[in-house]
């Protein structure tokens, strides 16, 4: 099973059993989300922008304006520190100190460099696309080369990555587990609900395949 490498930056200083270096879990939990927190510093102020991305093999990918300042000052090649968690459960313990969460969540550190190719910031942008809402991109108008040149779109190396985990029920202190109070797990989930059309649309116009047939849960993919 291939991992990754453990480094001083990745290894968890509390909790260190929840930590998991397993590259599929990592993936997997990328996979699944939507929103990244990127922080970054630039001019001594410390940044955590939350933006969309995109996970292509081994890179994540974010993209936006080309007058962003986050993208703007990550494309110097400083560190940076990507960070997505995805809620499972809220952890109802028999102590108010105990409650907790269920949840997976991902750190990646690295540098950041822009994507220059045409072909190869048109195939990022699609995947970032399709991470959204598979089949998307067929549907609908392509970029335009105006709107190409107004978008930056960076690259990450998933090198240095870690996962941390919680599953399971509460922990409680022995003495609290003959309390009459309830304990448990209340599990959490994201679902899409039925697609609502934009009032402006040409009257007739069926619902798209992307988003009639949508369900939660996506791949990212293998190559751009």
């Amino acid at each position: 099973m291939e991992t990754f490498a453990q480094t001083q930056r990745t290894t968890l200083k509390r909790l260190p059993k929840r930590g998991v270096f397993d590259r599929e879990l990592v993936y997997d939990i990328l996979d699944e989300g939507f929103i990244c927190h990127v922080g970054f510093v630039a001019e001594a102020q410390p940044f955590v922008i939350p933006t969309g991305y995109a996970r292509v093999a081994d890179h994540l990918y974010i993209h936006g304006s080309q007058a962003s300042r986050m993208l703007r000052t990550l494309e110097q090649g400083i560190d940076v520190c990507v960070t997505v968690t995805l809620l499972d459960g809220l952890v109802l313990a028999r102590s108010a100190f105990h409650h907790s969460m269920n949840y997976r969540s991902v750190v990646v550190f690295g540098q950041a460099t822009v994507v220059s190719g045409r072909e190869e910031k048109l195939a990022a942008l699609r995947a970032l696309s399709e991470h959204m809402i598979p089949g998307r991109w067929d549907e609908v108008r392509q970029p335009t080369e105006h709107e190409l040149k107004a978008t930056s779109v960076l690259t990450m190396p998933l090198t240095e990555a870690s996962a941390k985990v919680r599953t399971g029920p509460p922990i409680d202190d022995e003495e609290d587990y003959e309390l009459a109070v309830w304990a448990g797990v209340v599990p959490l989930r994201l679902v899409a609900g039925e697609p609502i059309a934009d009032p402006r649309l040409p009257h007739g116009t069926a619902v798209s395949d992307s988003a009639s047939k949508y369900q939660r849960g996506q791949r990212g993919i293998d190559s751009v």
